[in-house]
């Protein structure tokens, strides 16, 4: 039987009227994808069920129909789960996205709409001054935030966190959280689009507000997260967070460097390339390219492939 080997993912941009119009140096090309967009960009969808299949026997086809197909090749001990649990994200905010809050697991099963939310953000890039927010502050109670957002003043009950660049963010379910301009973030998140928008700065979107606080926690585990150093194939690198959804690694390639990275025992993973080129490989033979601000799945099926990188790069693995 043969084996399902690794396969790039084409991204998806979707527009938002929080983004950003130039989505370069993150993607190079971009002037020749930019007219096809009225809106700004605010979010590059890189392993989102719709994604479509680069390369191989399913190239065209989307990331859901892969899992619907294989899905023992592609998920392994995963293979009940029916999807790729995690969701990886490119976020460009020029502007302060909503006041928003995700369910857990248990709540959104009550609710019959598939798994909760949970994710981290890795920031990118960050100008002087950014601010991220995440949780509530001492004190506030739900009824508290019910009137804030009424009478337009919830942003005052957030919890502001400066970040830099490298910082790893921790954003369980149940978290009154919203992200601010000037960062460009790499989320993980488990695969679930369930959003409760609480509030959106006079904004004429949408709002949840019963459904958002019913889900919403005063205190949670959300915050910055530090890093600790890894080792793998002998090369060095960080883990970036470690928690119940997901496992996030990255390690630095300068041009012309290799990894090796083993099969995580009978899971998927996946493979991101911030800032530069490389190429994924089984058994020596060059399988697929994973250009920069992309990402390629390695299935369950594939014991070991090798990266190597074409440019210096950042690799960033994030594991279920």
């Amino acid at each position: 039987m043969s084996t399902l080997n690794p396969f790039r993912l084409h991204p998806s941009f979707s527009e938002r009227t929080w983004g950003r119009r130039d989505l370069k140096p993150w993607y190079p090309d971009w002037a020749e994808r930019d007219a096809q967009y009225k809106e700004p960009i605010g979010e590059a969808w890189l392993t989102g069920p719709q994604s479509l299949v680069n390369d191989g026997d399913y190239a065209g086809e989307t990331l859901a129909s892969l899992a619907e197909k294989e899905p023992v090749k592609l998920l392994g001990s995963l293979a009940s789960e029916k999807e790729f649990p995690l969701l990886m994200k490119l976020l460009f905010p020029d502007d302060k996205l909503s006041v928003q809050v995700h369910p857990n697991d248990e709540e959104a099963a009550a609710l019959n709409i598939g798994r909760g939310k949970t994710e981290c953000w890795y920031i990118l890039q960050a100008e002087p001054g950014a601010t991220v927010a995440c949780g509530l502050k001492p004190g506030t109670t739900l009824e508290g935030l019910r009137d804030a957002i009424a009478n337009g003043t919830a942003e005052n009950l957030l919890e502001h966190i400066p970040v830099v660049a490298g910082d790893m963010v921790f954003v369980d379910a149940g978290t009154v959280h919203a992200i601010g301009p000037g960062v460009t973030i790499l989320e993980t998140q488990q695969t679930s689009d369930t959003t409760y928008r609480l509030y959106d700065y006079g904004r004429p979107r949408e709002l949840h507000v019963d459904k958002g606080l019913a889900v919403s926690k005063v205190v949670t585990r959300a915050g910055k997260v530090a890093p600790k150093p890894i080792t793998v194939d002998g090369r060095e690198g960080k883990r970036l967070i470690q928690e119940q959804y997901f496992t996030v690694d990255s390690f630095s390639l300068k041009i012309g460097d290799t990894i090796q990275f083993e099969n995580p025992g009978n899971k998927p993973y996946c493979l991101t390339a911030i800032g530069g080129d490389a190429q994924v490989m089984v058994a020596g033979e060059s399988m697929t390219e994973l250009p920069a601000s992309s990402s390629v799945i390695v299935p369950a099926d594939v014991t070991r492939v090798t990266v190597r990188a074409d440019s210096a790069l950042e690799v960033v693995r994030a594991t279920p």
